[in-house]
């Protein structure tokens, strides 16, 4: 296994990964479908996704500003949390908080922003955290704050997923490999998009 250090959080970021799941919805859904591959488009984002484009598609920002560019294009969650999610009772099924793609072996949170995911052709670069929502509670009474929580320091912790664009498109599908491709010193921790 290859590790890299990252200096921000100063903690070992493994450089590979697996694809566990592909998901998409053409509606604004917290649920997104199982596929057994996606198609990645540069610049918008999954074919056939709802958050597909260049501006902003997640309805509360348009709502505010529509012409704001696209941060969301690719939703991703470590399989990680749905494990940890499971301890505590919560059955989520992999695509059902709204992902894309569901990860195993990379810790998500611990990116820093810009880092980019090398998946086949295509490269996802990282743009940010998910802010999670009341819709979480949708699925299960409790959800949303079983997503959250504190770190030492008394700061919120977002543990709901990542988010990126697509800066090369391709054809992905589940099983391939994702490797990891931190940006230059300085490190800039990752906020919610």
């Amino acid at each position: 296994m290859i590790y890299h250090l990252n200096a921000f959080h100063k903690i070992r970021i493994k450089v590979t990964g697996t694809i566990l799941t592909l998901s998409k919805s053409p509606t604004h859904t917290m649920r997104k479908f199982n596929e057994t591959s996606l198609e990645l488009i540069e610049g918008l984002g999954v074919e056939g996704d709802a958050h597909n484009g260049k501006t902003v598609k997640h309805r509360s920002r348009v709502a505010q500003d529509p012409t704001q560019p696209n941060l969301r294009q690719v939703h991703l969650i470590h399989s990680e949390l749905h494990a940890e999610l499971a301890k505590k009772g919560f059955h989520i099924a992999y695509g059902q908080m709204g992902e894309n793609m569901t990860t195993s072996g990379i810790d998500l949170l611990a990116l820093p922003k810009g880092t980019l995911l090398e998946i086949g052709k295509a490269v996802i670069e990282i743009t940010g955290l998910r802010n999670p929502c009341a819709q979480l509670n949708g699925l299960q009474e409790g959800l949303m704050q079983a997503v959250l929580s504190r770190d030492a320091h008394d700061n919120l912790v977002r543990k709901a997923g990542i988010m990126g664009i697509v800066l090369k498109g391709g054809a992905i599908k589940i099983g391939d490999s994702i490797h990891v491709k931190l940006p230059d010193l300085p490190h800039i921790a990752l906020e919610r998009v």
